[in-house]
């Protein structure tokens, strides 16, 4: 039996001025759902664009603790913030020490949601991960991401902490490649290819990864929500379609033109397959064909592009 779909909730979505929170958070507001968004909100700009999409702004700083404006009586919290500054300390402080804050603080929600990611998983060549693979430092060879494997890894461990300690609910989602129609790493390759700049290919082709489409993130919440627990359960968060990055950039290539230089580097996101088989298995199916949602990407993003 499908769970019902999140309307009528008091929701607390961190990290709403990102390219994936972001465009939750409207369709959260579509759907009936009162949605306090959070960031630091250092700029006014920033606090009224988010207002006028119909979400509520709150400002919190999970590097430092600050959660003055958190509303009381929420029904769920969904964590998508993280830290990027590639400071260990200041990003193992906000992405691990400030989760487990957090939960102290929203304790008595229904659930917790908690945003991990794929790149928390030892690189293992073409064998898809599950849940119980080894983890390990899967983004350090990029160059400009070095604490990001390594805090979620973290986060995920404060997760489990704060769940048990506070008696707080809780699930956590290992990310893919998450995309919708102005976001995303390909359409990011794009406009890099537009100047100039080369996508970094791991020479162990073919380079797969797995997507995740804003419509089905959306689709496959409740199912998440409905399982969390004390301790939290883990599940890859992704659609079964394994591509590769080989192939991408040509479906991208014939929808715009433009050629997409790849580099075979050791220095770049190693391939990453991914098995959803455990969260398929709680009864949801992803609707959206990552082609079809390159077609849109390209007609929003690249319209004077577009080849139809």
């Amino acid at each position: 039996m499908s769970p019902a779909p999140l309307t009528g909730q008091r929701i607390l979505l961190t990290g709403v001025t990102g390219q994936v929170a972001g465009p939750l958070s409207r369709a959260l507001v579509a759907a009936g759902n009162t949605v306090f968004g959070t960031s630091r909100f250092s700029k006014d700009e920033q606090r009224a664009a988010v207002a006028a999409t119909g979400v509520i702004p709150v400002a919190i700083d999970l590097e430092t603790g600050v959660f003055d404006e958190i509303p009381d009586g929420l029904d769920y919290v969904i964590n998508m913030a993280v830290a990027k500054t590639n400071d260990f300390d200041r990003d193992l402080r906000a992405n691990a020490e400030g989760v487990a804050l957090l939960m102290e603080r929203v304790a008595g929600v229904k659930a917790f949601f908690h945003c991990s990611s794929c790149a928390v998983y030892e690189p293992n060549g073409h064998v898809s991960h599950v849940e119980t693979d080894p983890l390990g430092d899967n983004h350090r060879r990029m160059g400009f991401m070095p604490t990001y494997s390594i805090s979620k890894i973290a986060a995920e461990s404060s997760v489990k902490y704060a769940s048990r300690r506070f008696g707080v609910p809780a699930v956590i989602a290992r990310l893919d490649v998450p995309h919708g129609p102005e976001h995303g790493w390909p359409q990011m390759m794009v406009r890099l290819a537009q100047m100039g700049i080369p996508t970094p290919i791991s020479p162990d082709a073919p380079n797969t990864h797995c997507f995740l489409h804003d419509r089905d993130l959306l689709t496959s919440l409740p199912y998440l929500l409905e399982v969390a627990d004390v301790p939290p359960p883990i599940y890859n968060w992704c659609a079964p379609e394994l591509v590769s990055i080989e192939e991408w950039t040509a479906e991208l290539t014939r929808l715009t033109g433009v050629e997409i230089p790849l580099v075979v580097t050791e220095d770049c996101v190693p391939p990453n397959p991914i098995d959803p088989s455990k969260l398929l298995g709680l009864g949801w199916t992803p609707t959206v064909h990552w082609r079809d949602a390159f077609r849109e990407t390209a007609q929003t993003c690249f319209p004077e592009l577009f080849r139809g």
